[in-house]
C-alpha cells in the first residue's frame, strides 16, 4: 500500500497546471451535479469553481497523505516498530515525501513547490500516525 500511494502522488504531480485543474474541476462538477441532480450552467460552473476548487485540492492533498501515513504506520507494524518511534517515523517519512513531492513539482509545466502543501501533507500523514496509535493503544 505504501509503494501504491507513493505511485498515486507522483502520478498525479506528473500532471501539468492545465491537467491538475481539469481534474479537479470535473470532480467539482460532478459532486455539484450529484447533489443538485441536474446540469449545471457555465456560469455555474465557474463559481463553483472559484468557489470549491481550492477546498477539494487541499482535501486531497490531506487524504492520500493520510493514507500514505496510516499504510507506512501499518508496514512499520509489520516489522515490530510500535509506540512513539512509529509515530514519529511515520511523520518523519511522510515529511520527506512530501518535500521530495513539491520538489518535483518545480520541474513540471505549470506546476510550483508549495510549503504550505508539506505542511498540509504532513498534518495528514500525522493524523493518520496518531490515529493507528490511539486505535491501537486503546485495543492492546
Amino acid at each position: 500500500m505504501v509503494i501504491v500511494c507513493m505511485t498515486l502522488i507522483f502520478s498525479f504531480s506528473m500532471d501539468s497546471g492545465e491537467e491538475s485543474s481539469k481534474k479537479s474541476h470535473s470532480l467539482v462538477f460532478q459532486v455539484s451535479e450529484f447533489f443538485l441532480r441536474r446540469p449545471l450552467t457555465e456560469k455555474e460552473k465557474e463559481l463553483y469553481v472559484e468557489k470549491y476548487d481550492k477546498p477539494v485540492r487541499k482535501c486531497a492533498h490531506f487524504g492520500i497523505y493520510f493514507l500514505l501515513g496510516l499504510s507506512f504506520i501499518s508496514l512499520l507494524k509489520e516489522y515490530e516498530i510500535t509506540s512513539w518511534k512509529s509515530v514519529c517515523w511515520t511523520i518523519l517519512f511522510v515529511f520527506i515525501y512530501a518535500c521530495s513531492d513539491e520538489i518535483h513539482q518545480l520541474f513540471v509545466n505549470e506546476r510550483s513547490g508549495q510549503v504550505l502543501d508539506v505542511l498540509l501533507d504532513t498534518f495528514g500523514g500525522s493524523c493518520a500516525a496518531f490515529c493507528y496509535w490511539l486505535r491501537r493503544r486503546k485495543y492492546e
